[in-house]
């Protein structure tokens, strides 16, 4: 019998989730909601690029053409390698374009208790004889009925993260205009010969503030305004940082279940992992004017990595700061007023035109409002506990989430798990029960927890556990994960 699958989303999470289960002999459905693939590439600003180096950032069976030299390419170059992959690879035919997934729904028999089930499913397979999935499309007259759902719709998109504000005092009370750095129409014609303040101190906050900055000079200075200082690397330091995460750094990390002499060992190793956060910070704060302009952060490079904070500085980004065409201000709090923003401590407002906020997306919150059902998303948001292999919620069977997961190395690591996950597909392999992989969601939230502290993200996979995690993936699809020499495996 043929198995029906279907995969919302048709960025690189959803790429790669076709080409595998198509490489398995399924035939999946693809849902795109924009009329093109790409995902958050397909919608960025001008000066956006890679903050990977490529070769980190590159399918495993097809490679970036010879033309593309830079070592982070840019989002049209980026772009453009999608294109080429899908077409390779014949996915196109698979994929409906301007077609919307609004919520999903398991319809199962009504005297099936999937609450009291041992094993995941009920059987720890990927298919269930009864259990279906209804994807629900906008504008569409039926739904869908499918066997597995593959849930792509990636972090970085769709339901921006914007502050509160009292009323009164919030954007409905300023002349200028508000968006969001995901907003279609940030263009450059906007920006142009505007005051423009930019919200948020993490990738697209800088991106975006270095372009404008770029753009407009001394005579119309943009603003940077944020509440957390975060550290700033520049694209040749990260590309050193990427090369030192090898199986020899390995041995200093405590991973979620060692036994005790890996535990003794890392233990004893663990000063040198201090000692390397603290030669970086020293780097950066002898080579860019960070005390200067009170841009020191309070908390520790190792902290800030483990958490998947990576942000590259864009290239001269103190230049312009020190010429006058950025400014930089730091304020726990601040409100809208007619003219402007009224900042915390500050005597008079700041007048500016436009307000871009910069400040990430409600990730948990759109992943659960895709499903109809309310214990789905109490389930979604009701722990801060990691998925099963990055996957797979052991609580919604005959479903895995892909691209949610986020690493240094994305498209590899989401590669991995597509992988895995089509061989789970192809009947391969099964899962363990319920009750174990809970256990296991926990003991890695303990170790991701160890290292990120307070700015643990349950969707995070840490650098320093990526090896880790793609051995696991390794083991379930018993391949030997020890033979590879790159750096994330």
């Amino acid at each position: 019998m043929e198995r029906k699958i279907a995969i919302i989303g048709a960025g690189v999470s959803g790429l790669l989730a076709c080409k595998y289960t198509l490489e398995n002999g399924f035939k999946p459905i693809v849902f795109e909601a924009r009329s093109g693939i790409g995902g958050v590439w397909s919608q960025t600003i001008e000066s956006t690029k890679l903050q990977t180096p490529k070769s980190f950032y590159q399918f495993s069976d097809f490679a970036w053409p010879n033309s593309v030299t830079e070592t982070f390419p840019d989002h049209n170059k980026v772009m453009e390698y999608l294109q080429a992959y899908a077409a390779h690879f014949n996915l196109f035919p698979s994929i409906k374009f301007d077609t919307k997934v609004t919520s999903i729904d398991r319809l199962v028999p009504s005297d099936e208790d999937e609450h009291s089930w041992d094993l995941w499913g009920g059987t720890g397979k990927p298919f269930s004889s009864s259990g279906k999935w209804n994807v629900t499309v906008q504008e569409a007259r039926n739904a869908y009925q499918v066997d597995f759902v593959i849930l792509c719709i990636g972090r970085y998109s769709d339901l921006p993260n914007t502050p509160d504000f009292p009323m009164n005092k919030g954007p409905e009370v300023f002349d200028g205009k508000v968006l969001h750095s995901m907003n279609d129409d940030l263009a450059a014609e906007l920006i142009n010969g505007k005051r423009v303040t930019v919200i948020g101190f993490q990738k697209s906050a800088v991106d975006v503030a270095a372009e404008v900055a770029n753009r407009n000079g001394v005579r119309y200075p943009c603003t940077l305004l944020f509440k957390t200082v975060h550290w700033m690397v520049p694209d040749y330091f990260l590309w050193s940082t990427f090369r030192s995460l090898n199986r020899w750094t390995e041995l200093i990390i405590h991973n979620p279940g060692e036994g005790f002499f890996s535990w003794l060992l890392a233990l004893s190793l663990s000063p040198l992992l201090w000692l390397s956060s603290k030669v970086v910070e020293s780097c950066l704060k002898w080579t860019f004017p960070l005390k200067k302009y009170n841009m020191i952060p309070g908390h520790s490079f190792l902290n800030q990595i483990s958490s998947c904070m990576f942000t590259v500085l864009p290239r001269n980004f103190y230049d312009r700061v020190q010429g006058g065409g950025l400014s930089l201000m730091k304020s726990r709090s601040f409100t809208f007023c007619k003219n402007g923003l009224v900042i915390d401590g500050e005597t008079t407002p700041l007048v500016t035109d436009i307000v871009i906020f910069a400040t990430g997306y409600k990730s948990d919150e759109k992943l659960k409002n895709i499903f109809k059902s309310t214990y789905f998303q109490k389930q979604i948001t009701g722990s801060s506990a990691p998925l099963y292999r990055e996957g797979i919620h052991p609580q919604i069977p005959q479903l895995a989430i892909l691209g949610y997961a986020d690493s240094p190395s994305i498209l590899r690591t989401t590669e991995m798990r597509s992988k895995c996950l089509a061989h789970f597909l192809a009947g391969n392999s099964n899962l363990p029960t319920i009750k174990e992989m809970e256990h296991n969601v926990m003991n890695w939230e303990k170790s991701m927890r160890l290292y990120a502290g307070e700015s643990y993200r349950r969707s995070c996979v840490s650098v320093l556990l990526q090896k880790y995690s793609n051995d696991q993936l390794c083991k379930d699809m018993r391949c030997n994960s020890k033979k590879e020499k790159m750096v994330f495996g």
